[in-house]
């Protein structure tokens, strides 16, 4: 279980956030909406230990993430709104790299076949730097299909993603779920997801 306690998010002298309270479980999928500059992104910073909140706590299985090590991080994947990768690496580099940094290293096989599934079949070889914005968002979303962790925080998935695309992260999300994984997302885009439970999270 994934809780959030009596959160708190500052930025300088404002408030963008106070008392925020959830409970995420196996199979369930909160959706963080509020307007740009509400603290969506903090607030997934914090879920992923990235950032402290300003009050409360967030807890894994009933303890506090700053005293698990990495305990929690073992079982967490983010993917921020910026897709993360090197422009100078190949499609293929950038997905066995950051796999490996994630602490799960993959074979070029397991890679291509990710790859291949995520629509970017033929440009495993090519730099970063030559894709599109969305083909850009495919590499790093195509991470999901090779971790092994439960816990997914993405902030903004959809972005840049053709109707096609979405469709396919709309596929793999479910799956997750249905297999007792859990997503904290964010994004602006209409997307309907089945789940166990569903929870909406507004920030002013």
């Amino acid at each position: 279980m994934l809780q959030g306690i009596n959160l708190a998010c500052v930025r300088g002298d404002r408030e963008l956030f106070k008392n925020i309270n959830f409970s995420l479980e196996a199979g369930g999928l909160m959706q963080v909406h509020g307007p740009n500059g509400s603290g969506k992104t903090s607030l997934l910073r914090m879920l992923c230990g990235l950032s402290n909140p300003a009050a409360g706590e967030i807890r894994w299985c009933d303890k506090a993430i700053h005293s698990l090590d990495g305990d929690y991080f073992a079982v967490m994947t983010y993917i921020g709104h910026l897709s993360g990768t090197k422009d100078d690496l190949t499609v293929m580099e950038n997905l066995r790299i950051s796999s490996a940094l994630a602490g799960s290293e993959i074979s070029a096989d397991q890679a291509k076949e990710a790859l291949e599934y995520i629509g970017l079949s033929g440009r495993e070889a090519l730099p970063v730097k030559v894709l599109s914005q969305g083909q850009r968002r495919r590499v790093a979303l195509a991470r999901l299909l090779v971790c092994k962790t439960s816990v997914w925080i993405l902030d903004e998935p959809l972005v840049a993603l053709d109707v096609a695309a979405v469709k396919l992260i709309q596929g793999l999300l479910e799956q997750h779920l249905l297999q007792g994984g859990m997503v904290v997302m964010t994004t602006h885009q209409e997307i309907d997801i089945a789940a166990a439970s569903i929870t909406q999270l507004q920030l002013a």
